[in-house]
């Protein structure tokens, strides 16, 4: 088979990469209002994929748009719904549909990365976190329980939000900076928003970790996107960086034969 084109189709934008059986052969991103030049920009050298996998948060006009940008390939894309089991994950929302896709997605990829941490040793429970324009901090289980999560605004939403609705307050006052204790406002509300959601974090890590039976180090975090460098120093290991998880988990789900081995 040829290569794959895998989407991510966010709330602020769209994330894509070309896969074959050797690797990622390109990837990129764009912002969700310019969608509609996607094929003359990213993906004018793109070849005759084999399959479009995907996943979309961002409602049924994105989901046109995107559509209309693969005419020249003739090819239907798959997009992907949460289900109550698969690639290893039992989904433990109680609608199990009502999950984010994005959500399901990148608790696939965690799973198999899980799996394969744990070829010597018994799996680690780990939180998938998802830092860009909502936060997210999905908890996994051991075992491959989505035991539920967290939905928070995302940094600059948080931020912005604070001063967009607060008297005396202004857009300026939320490019601040990280304080242990700060002395502008500027920096107060930076650090606050950092603060509530690493507080959320470290949080849900101890529950996730009171839940096995044991100590919070031994939760593993696997952060993904736009805000997750500006957050790792404020994190405790064990910790990874992952720029494509949802990428990774659509693959998990749909075509794991394209993820290395």
């Amino acid at each position: 088979m040829g290569p794959l084109l895998v989407i991510d189709a966010g709330n602020a934008r769209l994330k894509w990469a070309v896969v074959n059986h050797y690797g990622w052969i390109s990837s990129g991103s764009i912002a969700n209002a310019s969608v509609g030049v996607l094929a003359l920009t990213h993906w004018q050298n793109i070849g005759q994929p084999s399959r479009i996998i995907g996943v979309n948060v961002a409602g049924n006009a994105m989901q046109h748009k995107i559509e209309t940008q693969m005419a020249r390939w003739r090819i239907r894309a798959e997009w992907l719904t949460p289900q109550a089991e698969a690639a290893g994950v039992r989904n433990g929302y109680v609608d199990p549909t009502r999950l984010g896709a994005d959500r399901w997605a990148a608790l696939a990829a965690a799973r198999r990365r899980q799996r394969r941490a744990a070829a010597d040793v018994p799996p680690m429970p780990c939180l998938v976190i998802n830092l860009g324009t909502a936060a997210t901090v999905d908890a996994l289980t051991a075992d491959g329980v989505f035991a539920g999560g967290l939905i928070l605004p995302g940094f600059a939403l948080m931020r912005n939000s604070l001063a967009a609705n607060t008297a005396g307050l202004t857009m300026a006052t939320a490019r601040g900076g990280y304080a242990d204790f700060p002395t502008s406002t500027e920096d107060a509300v930076f650090s606050g928003a950092m603060r509530a959601i690493c507080g959320a974090i470290a949080e849900m890590r101890a529950l996730l970790a009171a839940r096995h039976d044991i100590d919070a180090a031994h939760v593993r975090l696997l952060v993904a996107g736009g805000d997750a460098a500006s957050f790792q120093s404020h994190l405790t290991e064990p910790l990874t960086i992952v720029d494509n998880l949802v990428l990774e988990g659509v693959l998990a789900l749909a075509a794991p034969d394209y993820l290395p081995k």
